[in-house]
């Protein structure tokens, strides 16, 4: 089963979620602010994004400006970064997909349908 993790007044989040019901692909949708992923997930996808913390983070956020991100994140290790993602949804990139064995970042209707045909 997939597992969405996104914000429903994000349009990205729209786009995707509209994707994945338009062509009938069963997932859990997850609010991402209220139930961030957990750790194990941040570092399956992690594995899955290759390896660059950065393409987790949203980057473009309130909250990674504020906290002031683009200056610390080359500086955090992977577990310190994971832990941040874990504690604030507010940077996670979204929308988050993990599936059993899939995770994908932000909506990109090309590597989605690449990732999740078949």
């Amino acid at each position: 089963m997939l597992t969405v993790y996104g914000y429903r007044k994000c349009s990205t989040c729209r786009a995707a979620f509209k994707w994945l019901e338009g062509r009938g692909i069963a997932f859990v949708d997850k609010a991402i602010r209220e139930t961030p992923p957990t750790e194990r997930e941040l570092r399956f996808a992690l594995g899955h994004l290759g390896g660059e913390p950065r393409r987790l983070f949203n980057t473009s956020g309130v909250d990674y400006r504020a906290l002031g991100l683009s200056a610390k994140l080359p500086g955090l290790s992977e577990a310190e970064a994971i832990r941040l993602l874990a504690g604030n949804g507010n940077l996670v990139k979204r929308p988050l997909l993990i599936g059993p064995d899939v995770a994908l970042a932000g909506f990109n209707e090309t590597e989605w349908k690449a990732a999740l045909s078949g």
